[in-house]
């Protein structure tokens, strides 16, 4: 987890406030922007997306902390269903027997499971 994310994924569940398509494009531009943001310059990419997709970003943006909130609802069902990351390395094999895909977690170990998955 980013030390930003949080934030970020307040601010997302604030443009999905007015209209999902806008959330999600927010999404997908601070996943683009990811090594570029720290907590210091969130701020400053979510004005610019608000800007270039012209809507107001207000200086409060949660005031009731309602879109704080359904974060951490979201974050405590990824919790209780035993999620603790994103999966987003699969290595898939043509094998009608043995496993389909893996799953790499560590990233230090892709070429050693990508053998490893050859060689069965």
């Amino acid at each position: 987890m980013h030390n930003w994310s949080f934030d970020a994924a307040v601010i997302a569940h604030y443009f999905d406030s007015r209209s999902k398509e806008l959330g999600n494009e927010f999404r997908d531009y601070i996943f683009e922007h990811q090594l570029e943001i720290f907590p210091t310059n969130l701020r400053q990419f979510a004005q610019k997306f608000a800007s270039d997709h012209k809507v107001d970003l207000p200086f409060v943006i949660d005031p009731q902390g309602k879109f704080a909130a359904e974060v951490n609802a979201e974050r405590d069902l990824g919790t209780s269903l035993h999620l603790s990351h994103t999966p987003t390395i699969y290595i898939v094999s043509n094998k009608a027997h043995g496993r389909p895909f893996v799953e790499v977690t560590d990233d230090t170990q892709l070429y050693q499971t990508i053998e490893a998955v050859k060689a069965e």
